[in-house]
Order: structure tokens, then C-alpha cells, then sequence
């Protein structure tokens, strides 16, 4: 099957779950270079659309993604990546999730999790 990868200036959206407990991690673009490093590699890797290059999920912070399922949409341009999560969590902020905090019908966001790990400790004192 070919990838759609024409519709976002060739990258696809890749919604990542892990596979043990259906929680929704984060939400990364791969381009086709990168999903096909995900493929041989058995590791997620994105495209980072801000420094305009290929990124292992874990190669600095080692909270790798070990694959376990790739599916694809109906349109076959968007994908859902179920993985094994290697470390206390995916997020450069220091929680489990990417999503953890929630919007009010007001508008006011409160965080809904409790922190995993430091990210100065992971990633130095400019986490983003």
C-alpha cells in the first residue's frame, strides 16, 4: 500500500497509543524517510517540521517508542502508531502525555496529570 504522503507537504499525521492501555501519547509527522526509519528500525522516528530533520522519539531523553502496530486511515494519510513506551513518559515537559491538561468550557486549561520525570534533568533547562 502507498502512503498518501502528498496532502501536507509530504508528511503524515501519526497519532501514537500505547498499546497496553489505549492512553493517546502524542502527535508527531512522519515524511517518508521517516516512516520507513520506523519500519526498519522498529522505533518510532518523526520529521520535525521545526528543525527540518529526522528525530528518533528517545534518542536524547532514551524514552524510546518500540512498535508494536502501524494502521493506517481510510484516506491512508493519517496514522495510528501502537507502541511499547520505553521510560515515564513521551512528553518534553515531564508528564506521561503529550495531553495532560484540559480546556474548560471557559477556556481556562488545568493540568490533569501529575508530572513523570524532570525534564531539566532529561532535556537541560530549554526543554522546547
Amino acid at each position: 500500500m502507498d502512503l498518501d504522503f502528498k496532502k501536507l507537504d509530504g508528511l503524515l499525521p501519526a497519532v501514537i497509543q500505547d498499546a497496553g492501555t489505549g492512553e493517546v501519547l502524542m502527535l508527531g509527522f512522519m515524511n517518508a524517510e521517516a516512516y520507513a526509519a520506523t519500519q526498519e528500525s522498529g522505533e518510532v522516528t518523526f520529521f520535525s517540521r521545526s528543525r527540518n530533520k529526522l528525530w528518533r522519539k528517545g534518542e536524547q531523553s532514551g524514552h524510546v517508542l518500540r512498535v508494536r502496530e502501524i494502521l493506517v486511515d481510510c484516506d491512508v494519510d493519517s496514522l495510528l502508531i501502537r507502541v511499547d513506551a520505553v521510560g515515564p513518559g513521551v512528553c518534553h515537559e515531564g508528564y506521561r502525555s503529550c495531553f495532560f491538561r484540559r480546556i474548560s468550557a471557559n477556556g481556562e486549561t488545568e493540568a490533569v496529570a501529575e508530572r513523570a520525570f524532570d525534564p531539566n534533568t532529561v532535556y537541560g533547562k530549554d526543554s522546547r
